[in-house]
C-alpha cells in the first residue's frame, strides 16, 4: 500500500485516457507506482486493460515512462 500522491495516476474520460497530474480529474482512474518496474508489470498483466475494461495505447504507455523517468 502506498498514499496515493506518491502514484501515477491515469484516467479515462471522454472515451480517452489521459495522465492525471492533479489526481483530482473527474472519470475513472487506475493508479501505478512510479517505477519501471512496476509500469512493465502491469502492461504485461493487463492491468490497465482490466481496470478499464478497454485496451491501452501504446502512447499512454510511453507518457507514463517519461513521467517514472522525470520523477
Amino acid at each position: 500500500m502506498k498514499d496515493k500522491s506518491s502514484l501515477v495516476r491515469v484516467v479515462f474520460k471522454n472515451g480517452e485516457l489521459s495522465i492525471d497530474t492533479t489526481l483530482k480529474a473527474p472519470g475513472r482512474g487506475a493508479y501505478v507506482c512510479p517505477n519501471a518496474d512496476c509500469l512493465q508489470k502491469a502492461h504485461k498483466q493487463k492491468g490497465f486493460e482490466r481496470s478499464f475494461k478497454r485496451a491501452v495505447s501504446h502512447e499512454i504507455l510511453e507518457k507514463l515512462s517519461e513521467i517514472i523517468s522525470e520523477r
